[in-house]
């Protein structure tokens, strides 16, 4: 009996310690890259022209930076993301929330039917001309809304919600009506604050695919003043190896300043989702765990 206690214990000690290298190893693969994009961005074109891994910057230089503020319109664009991302997020989040406040329901009839219809729409699509087609017709070129309407819908996201809606015991529900609360009611103050580590998971995923996002504006926007963030740095980023391809004498610097500016540009972009990331955290793991345990 010792022998098993004692093999049982080293057996934990050796799983332990597995998982402590395993996780190290992975923080090392995480971080370190991210480190020297940071340290790569920090540097200066003459530094990043002799190539290699930069741990730690021999040249310390804002002009990547610099190269990418000097654009006077950057301030508008930033206002532009951060605009559709937060408007975007809520109206996704709500919209699908209440479909999928419906679909939970058993006697809704045709409900089966509504899901049918649901599940299609995550394996096939129109397409990309049937799309452009429809925005066209809807009058979203050239619109804020753009960003916002097509967006609305994710059936991937209702079912997420329809399953968490599910867990609700129909005690809470059934009170409510008894004491004479209407379906809104109940939707807006008893499902929704439940419903918060499944809503804010779909919220971070869903703002930043729409932080990312610069595919909507190309497709659809050509009006410079509704350019979101993404989209002007992808210009600065094109404008700055355009000038690097017209110097003539000077290619490998210029062409390691682009470089910079392409490093400076991730930074900036991913700097906020990031700064977001700790805020949601453990709603974020509350709602990867939805699904999980089955009674």
């Amino acid at each position: 009996m010792n022998r098993k206690v004692i093999r049982e214990d080293l057996d934990s000690r050796i799983f332990d310690a597995v998982n402590k290298v395993l996780l190290v190893c992975f923080m090392v693969i995480i971080l370190v890259p991210l480190w020297n994009v940071i340290i790569s961005s920090l540097s200066s074109g003459r530094a990043l022209a002799e190539g290699g891994f930069i741990f730690w910057s021999k040249e310390f230089s804002l002009e990547n930076y610099r190269a990418v503020f000097n654009d006077s319109t950057i301030g508008q664009s930033f206002v532009v993301s951060v605009a559709k991302t937060f408007l975007g997020v809520i109206t996704h989040v709500f919209f699908c929330a209440m479909i999928g406040y419906g679909l939970s329901k058993r006697y809704i009839r045709g409900r089966k039917l509504y899901v049918a219809m649901g599940v299609i729409t995550m394996f096939f699509s129109g397409g990309m001309i049937p799309t452009y087609l429809l925005i066209k017709s809807l009058g979203l070129l050239n619109s804020f809304w753009v960003y916002i309407i097509p967006a609305l819908f994710s059936y991937y996201d209702v079912v997420i919600l329809m399953n968490f809606f599910r867990n609700v015991p129909d005690s809470l529900e059934e009170s409510a009506k008894i004491d004479g609360a209407g379906d809104w009611h109940i939707f807006l103050k008893i499902f929704i604050p439940l419903s918060m580590p499944a809503m804010a998971t779909i919220a971070l995923f869903n703002g930043v695919g729409q932080w990312n996002d610069f595919m909507t504006t190309k497709l659809y926007i050509t009006d410079q003043a509704l350019y979101p963030l993404q989209m002007k740095l992808y210009e600065i980023i094109v404008q700055s190896q355009t000038q690097s391809m017209q110097n003539i004498g000077g290619s490998v610097v210029i062409e390691t300043t682009t470089k910079g500016v392409q490093l400076a540009t991730i930074v900036i972009t991913t700097l906020p989702i990031v700064a977001m990331y700790p805020i949601l955290q453990r709603y974020f793991i509350s709602g990867m765990m939805l699904g999980a345990v089955k009674e």
